[in-house]
């Protein structure tokens, strides 16, 4: 019997058109999609299926939008979605969580437009950037960020070869140049709205923490892979506490799929918009 991982992707994922056919295709999809726009008080299908790209990268949208099109698209397999394990890349950790039952809906939902608003608004506060580095391993970029003097970490491991760093524009600006002379084949700074993953997000984790502790969770139907470790968890406080430190620690997607793998996973699904998390997938598991 296949031992199958349903992963769920982040933001960036996004294109305009998602969900549509789903929409259009399935009663139980179109009740929470239309579900979705009460609760967020906005006509996101509206955004989603026909909007620009520029609605659609407003953090307020995106995060929801790939959330809904995620767990949706879990629903509507009704029982042929069977997990032997859940994961999720960063705000796609939620997706997971609600798939596998951890949390409903309705909850799931608020908790990513509250992460989401809080999100930006640490942005405003704390301006701040991202930049993807190729072609070296984890451990010299790791070595890179520790000697610059401000806020500059490793945010993504998304891949052997391909981490993403986060901080202060002027610490991430130093790094890529000091990564470019230790050997990397790029260090490129990414349009996101500011230092995902890095200290710069602590007023969102304050304001995330109070929401998520004020959220009830039951224990999930499977296990879950979480990013703070890339461990596997089904304790609903492990799990609670882990989603609390996400927003200023780093994604270990890497560490996540080769544990999945030591553990016996065959096969990986990966659910919403998109097929980013394949093609790394392929290059952690080569």
């Amino acid at each position: 019997m296949e031992k199958r991982a349903y992963v769920f992707p982040g933001q960036g994922a996004q294109f305009v058109g998602m969900g549509h056919d789903l929409y259009q295709s399935s009663k139980e999809a179109k009740k929470y999609f239309d579900l979705a726009n009460d609760i967020l008080g906005f006509d996101i299908t509206k955004i989603m299926f026909s909007g620009t790209d520029d609605e659609l990268k407003q953090t307020k949208v995106t995060q929801p939008a790939v959330f809904l099109h995620s767990v949706i698209s879990a629903f509507v397999l009704g029982k042929d979605f069977n997990p032997y394990v859940v994961a999720g890349h960063s705000l796609g950790e939620f997706s997971a969580l609600v798939a596998a039952k951890a949390l409903s809906f309705e909850d799931g939902l608020k908790l990513v437009s509250i992460r989401a608003f809080a999100m930006q608004k640490a942005c405003e506060k704390n301006l701040s950037t991202m930049a993807a580095v190729l072609g070296l391993d984890d451990k010299k970029v790791e070595d890179v960020c520790a000697t610059i003097d401000g806020v500059v970490v490793p945010a993504n491991y998304n891949c052997p070869g391909q981490l993403v760093i986060s901080g202060s524009f002027e610490a991430v600006a130093e790094a890529c140049e000091k990564l470019k002379e230790a050997g990397a084949k790029r260090a490129l700074q990414l349009q996101v709205g500011g230092g995902f993953h890095s200290p710069c997000m602590q007023p969102a984790k304050d304001e995330l923490q109070k929401a998520i502790e004020a959220t009830p969770f039951d224990r999930p139907i499977c296990r879950i892979y979480q990013n703070v470790d890339g461990k596997p968890y089904i304790d609903t406080e492990d799990i609670k506490k882990n989603l609390i430190a996400q927003l200023t620690s780093p994604v270990r997607w890497t560490q996540s799929v080769q544990n999945m793998v030591k553990d016996g996973v065959t096969e990986f699904v990966e659910l919403g918009p998109g097929a980013v998390l394949q093609g790394l997938i392929k290059k952690i598991t080569a």
